[in-house]
């Protein structure tokens, strides 16, 4: 199967600290790909390297066979990986329709003109307000987005990452945070990503439940070095993961 995405010996250290050591790494297009660790495993460092936030100190970052170990968050975001954060990422003081027009306007690269200014706004808010439907927030669409529960915060981070269109999603922790009540939305929404596109999601999360039900493959982070990699099931079943990670599964963060 076609690599969407690869890592080569990707390595970062911290002074005298390897928080990503060697890790080689690859996704298939249209692909389900969870990461699991412990605290302190390297995952969302790994994830800085991948998106580019971080600068690995040796090994390289390869996007359909391109190495993009130097491009910029911004480059590699333009060529199709996209981003969400631990910590939500929106414009607060903005409407929840707002915040995914700009993303849609951005991906359009339209710029304002005063003439053909409320025509091309109609065109963006009908299509960013079709995105909200598909995260189940349409009808939050003039609220502002500081307003939000936090679990429709990260829903709204959703829709701003499929306003991008990009070919893979990367997904940090989408239900850190969040009320039991609030995690099945959440679930509903990335399922239908899912199965209604063709993107190539990668997903750091502790839920074992969600991994299980989600995922086509799963990798483990440990020490910042590949444990394992293998179908959910494969994983479960692994003695070495067992040990090194599933005991202290949900005390990790």
């Amino acid at each position: 199967m076609e690599k969407i995405i690869e890592t080569k010996d990707l390595t970062i250290s911290f002074g005298g600290h390897v928080a990503v050591d060697g890790v080689n790494f690859s996704v298939p297009a249209n692909h389900f790909k969870s990461i699991i660790g412990p605290n302190g495993a390297g995952k969302t460092t790994f994830f800085n390297l991948l998106s580019g936030q971080l600068t690995p100190t040796k090994g390289e970052v390869f996007f359909k066979g391109e190495n993009i170990t130097k491009l910029s968050p911004t480059q590699r975001a333009r060529r199709g990986i996209g981003r969400s954060f631990q910590i939500t990422n929106v414009f607060p003081n903005l409407t929840v329709l707002e915040n995914v027009r700009l993303a849609v306007q951005s991906k359009k690269g339209v710029l304002y003109n005063f003439f053909s200014h409320f025509q091309s706004i109609k065109g963006l808010e009908e299509e960013a307000f079709e995105l909200l439907k598909k995260v189940l927030l349409e009808k939050k669409a003039q609220s502002l987005a500081k307003n939000l529960a936090h679990g429709e915060k990260r829903k709204l981070e959703i829709a701003m990452l499929l306003a991008l269109d990009t070919e893979i999603i990367l997904l940090d922790e989408p239900t850190a945070g969040m009320s039991l009540e609030e995690v099945p939305t959440i679930l509903d929404v990335i399922r239908q990503i899912k199965e209604e596109s063709s993107k190539t999601i990668i997903l750091i999360e502790h839920k074992m439940d969600m991994i299980m039900d989600l995922s086509d493959s799963v990798t483990v982070l440990f020490n910042g070095g590949l444990l394992a990699d293998g179908s959910p099931q494969e994983i479960m079943e692994n003695e070495t993961v067992q040990k090194a990670y599933l005991g202290g599964l949900h005390d990790a963060s």
